[in-house]
């Protein structure tokens, strides 16, 4: 079934079920978009977020939809719960070809640029399954890789969290995803100690599953004092060998290790941290293995709530421990203002960012750092 048609079969069905489920199902329907004005203050913008032609302008002002959510949940019974959730956003798709472009061949390609839905959650959950405070999702779920981080940092609408946005600061795949096919077992022993793992297909949401390996990954909670929490991650796959670069490689191995931290014991306030490593067999360098790594610290602070917040974050990245001169810094700040009501939010924030050796990011001149500015509008009910 084309991606298309398969959309418009899950909407149908969410349609369906939000018509004739039973009376006594509790139904909620939400919606939640971030918009942006943005405008970079230094010349042509962020090195690592050039446009791939270089004869192409930069755009350094503009007003776009990075995101629109819409989401719905059924809770079937007690113990049963659906989600579905469409995704939007502006990356282009190829949507045909047309037989006047090439010179040559006279065919060329067409892309969509429109904000266009797409699936991202549709799955069952089971609570209490087999024992009392166990969760069973299945279906296209959250992965276990982002959530406590985000949940803490608390503005997705301004900034992913450092391993979720890793690839869109640095360029640097690290095979990580916030959705995906699969499934998911969660089990709190108490509420100071708290346990998940999960399979899933390890291409993604928007991918098809294209080799026999599955991504496994494991996750573990602990809070010692009210207020302080410690989340340990790990995940492992194996992926498809790359004959052509390695021709002596067997299914590389992919893992990644990940530490959590919070501090939440003052009122208002939310302190946190996370560091991350990522080895993967194909990152090699004059015939060394290298890891891909960061660190990130934030916080923010409630002064009025549901009115007015301040947010900070910084971000350490390493695109390559054996090259320490790739290094890169992002700090990020900015205020959480609710002037009307707390489901329309004004966020607006700064991000500065510093390159290690700036020769190294952009080959024409040294480049120490960079400047944006955003004005998010964050809107959800």
């Amino acid at each position: 079934m084309k991606p298309n048609r398969l959309m418009r079969a899950a909407l149908l069905a969410a349609l369906a079920l939000a018509c004739f489920a039973p009376a006594f199902a509790q139904q909620s329907f939400s919606t939640t978009i971030y918009f942006d004005y943005k405008y970079y203050l230094s010349d042509d913008g962020p090195v690592t977020l050039k446009p791939a032609d270089p004869t192409k302008a930069y755009l350094n002002n503009a007003f776009l939809f990075r995101r629109a959510y819409f989401n719905y949940e059924n809770k079937i019974s007690d113990n049963l719960k659906f989600r579905f959730r469409l995704d939007a956003d502006n990356t282009a798709n190829v949507t045909g070809i047309t037989l006047t472009g090439d010179p040559v061949t006279g065919a060329s390609t067409s892309k969509d640029s429109k904000l266009r839905p797409f699936v991202k959650h549709l799955f069952l959950e089971y609570s209490n399954f087999l024992v009392p405070k166990m969760i069973l999702n299945v279906g296209m779920i959250e992965t276990l890789t982002f959530k406590p981080a985000e949940d803490r940092w608390g503005y997705r609408s301004v900034a992913k969290t450092l391993v979720d946005g890793y690839k869109d600061i640095t360029k640097k795949d690290i095979l990580s995803t916030s959705a995906d096919l699969g499934a998911t077992l969660k089990y709190s022993f108490a509420k100071y100690f708290r346990v998940a793992a999960g399979v899933y297909n390890g291409a993604a949401y928007s991918k098809e599953e294209n080799d026999q390996f599955k991504k496994l990954q494991l996750q573990a909670q602990i809070t010692p004092l009210p207020g302080l929490s410690i989340v340990g991650y790990f995940d492992h796959e194996r992926k498809l060998p790359n004959l052509t670069s390695f021709p002596d490689e067997t299914s590389p191995v992919a893992q990644t290790y990940k530490v959590d931290a919070f501090f939440e014991m003052v009122k208002s306030l939310v302190v946190g941290g996370e560091w991350f490593t990522f080895k993967y067999d194909l990152y090699q360098s004059g015939g060394e293995k290298y890891d891909v790594g960061g660190w990130s610290a934030f916080a923010r602070y409630t002064l009025e709530a549901d009115k007015l917040a301040l947010f900070a974050r910084y971000d350490s990245y390493i695109p390559n421990s054996l090259d320490r001169d790739l290094d890169m810094g992002l700090v990020i700040a900015g205020f959480d203002w609710s002037p009307f009501h707390k489901s329309w939010k004004l966020q607006p924030n700064i991000w500065y960012y510093t390159y290690k050796d700036g020769l190294r990011y952009n080959a024409s001149a040294t480049k120490d750092s960079d400047l944006a500015f955003n004005l998010t509008f964050f809107l959800s009910f």
